[in-house]
């Protein structure tokens, strides 16, 4: 059985655009040269009005997309308020790259743990963390998806995952592919949540999006598209994953 997301329309708006998609990879390839320059190499972006500093090895959220498009979701949506509980409202930023996530969410209250198994995007969320004056809601931890916070539970669980299978070639190539992360994550997710918690996840048409979508129903999960965003040459979504 597919999960209660709206992933058919989403593909379809793809398919009966073909001009606006040929249009959007031809500008994107016009474009690529320029980008590259923010690629690998020490730049400070801006992502409504937050500096966020990128360092080489480090996966940059803009010029990517989906790092910025996930905290603006935050940033903007109602899906992601802290709720009014006695205990601190806390949140997970898995695979947190450059903090983004980490920063938009204690933007918003949240008191943040944020892990990424690359050493460099560790460094680069703490430094974000500090020049944001941060550091005081944000703790960043350096391990593989759930082993540094075992046992730890979530209200919020943020997640830009690797879109694509494979062998990462490099630290900064761990954001864009894994052997079985997909699946290890959607398995992993159900226990890092505290009763009522939820899971903000940003996928694409491209890369194995579907194969996420299906191991988090596996494992219990209700999966709702809460956000979209057609590009031209892809379509992000960010989901909202709650134990059913």
């Amino acid at each position: 059985m597919m999960p209660s997301t709206n992933v058919v329309p989403i593909e379809s708006a793809v398919r009966v655009n073909p001009l606006f998609r040929w249009l959007s990879l031809a500008w994107l390839i016009v474009r690529r040269p320029f980008l590259l320059r923010r690629v690998d190499r020490y730049v400070i972006e801006d992502v409504a009005g937050v500096p966020i500093a990128v360092l080489p090895s480090v996966w940059n959220p803009v010029v990517f997309r989906t790092g910025e498009y996930l905290a603006r979701s935050l940033l903007e949506g109602s899906v992601g308020q802290p709720s009014d509980h006695e205990h601190s409202q806390r949140a997970l930023d898995m695979g947190t790259g450059s903090g983004i996530g980490a920063i938009f969410a204690a933007r918003r209250g949240y008191q943040v743990i944020a892990v990424d198994l690359n050493p460099e995007a560790v460094r680069c969320a703490r430094v974000n963390a500090l020049m944001n004056r941060l550091e005081g809601l944000i703790e960043v931890r350096q391990g593989d998806l759930f082993e540094p916070v075992a046992r730890e539970q979530f209200d919020l669980v943020l997640f830009n995952p690797p879109f694509f299978r494979g062998t990462p070639k490099d630290l900064a190539d761990m954001a864009w592919r894994g052997v079985d992360v997909l699946e290890r994550f959607a398995a992993g997710l159900p226990g890092a949540l505290r009763p009522g918690g939820h899971a903000l996840i940003v996928l694409s048409t491209d890369g194995e999006g579907a194969a996420l979508l299906k191991a988090l129903e596996e494992n219990g999960m209700r999966v709702d598209a809460v956000d979209c965003r057609n590009l031209g040459n892809e379509v992000m979504t960010v989901y909202c994953a709650k134990v059913r």
